[in-house]
């Protein structure tokens, strides 16, 4: 069964929702919880997805906190552009704490709501701080390659990259699902993409990157990266597809 995803959890504003419960800090009473529960219900709906009652408390914190979204940290490399539209970029990401849930569900999207579901809680109090950790952004999936090259492994990782306040000190999770991973320096060739992230579209997304590149034994070709920044709400929400060099 899949669950919500980073895609969601933007799109708390349209006319589905007041005001009052999007933009206001305080605590919300039952009646806007279960406004916002519902809400989500039926978001969840037309992805084919369901959003279980006790998601409700790390929904609300945040929909609390949508605004604050601390950006994963990066040097940039290079961009290249042609007729003034950007190709594709490279960036070097420096080395740090995430933390990981791998799930193998029958569908890639599948994968990542169940994984990101489990984060949620982590990020809400579900950690040995026993606090609302912030979110970051991206979110980024790990996708492994069948020996065919065109297939995607049915386990994927989703990551969460820890806000700096806690990246020398990473609070521990309750969920023995999720692992905090220290991982090094990366460097990505990064191309932006917009709309769903689905196995066909990530695919199809691939196949373009690799077009404009061309031939490259600088680049892996067994896995491959997605960073996911908005959700289905706002049009044309961004993601990017990330290919990694051999070395950063």
């Amino acid at each position: 069964m899949a669950l919500i995803s980073l895609e969601d959890l933007d799109g708390l504003d349209d006319d589905q929702l007041d005001d009052d419960i999007t933009d206001n800090s305080e605590p919300m009473d039952e009646e806007d919880r279960d406004r916002l529960l519902t809400h989500w219900q039926a978001v969840a709906s037309t992805h084919h997805v369901s959003v279980p009652p006790d998601m409700t408390g790390p929904i609300q914190e945040m929909t609390r906190n949508n605004q604050q979204r601390e950006p994963v940290p990066f040097t940039p490399v290079s961009c290249h552009e042609k007729m003034g539209e950007v190709l594709h970029e490279e960036r070097l990401y420096p080395a740090g704490h995430w933390a990981c849930v791998t799930k193998g569900e029958d569908l890639y999207e599948q994968s990542v709501s169940v994984g990101f579901m489990k984060l949620m809680r982590f990020i809400c109090r579900e950690n040995s701080a026993g606090r609302y950790l912030g979110m970051t952004v991206p979110v980024v999936t790990n996708i492994n390659m069948m020996e065919d090259g065109n297939t995607f492994h049915k386990d994927v990782q989703t990551s969460y990259y820890l806000p700096a306040e806690f990246q020398t000190n990473p609070p521990q999770p309750s969920d023995s699902d999720i692992t905090i991973v220290y991982r090094e320096p990366i460097r990505v060739i990064a191309r932006t993409f917009f709309g769903s992230t689905t196995e066909e579209t990530v695919t199809r997304q691939i196949g373009l990157l690799w077009e404009i590149l061309g031939v490259s034994d600088d680049l892996h070709r067994d896995g491959y990266m997605v960073a996911t920044y908005e959700n289905p709400g706002v049009p044309r929400h961004r993601n990017e597809i990330w290919f990694v060099r051999r070395s950063p």
